[in-house]
């Protein structure tokens, strides 16, 4: 008997990609608007990505079955 295929949340996939150890990653919210008011170090900041916290990885693997 076949197992069933899993369908990947397509808006899960575009945001998170995984590394090579396993774990994913992310790019940080608050750089697409309003950054008059932000200063310059805090936008650089927000170039960065940043590694999923522990919390939401469970929910984010069963999400992205083949990523």
């Amino acid at each position: 008997m076949a197992k069933i295929k899993l369908k990947t949340k397509r808006a899960a996939a575009k945001r998170f990609k995984i590394t090579g150890t396993g774990k994913l990653v992310r790019n940080k919210a608050n750089k697409s608007h309003i950054l008059t008011k932000k200063t310059t170090k805090r936008k650089r900041g927000l170039r960065k990505d940043i590694v999923t916290d522990k919390t939401n990885e469970k929910t984010m693997k069963k999400i992205l079955p083949y990523l």
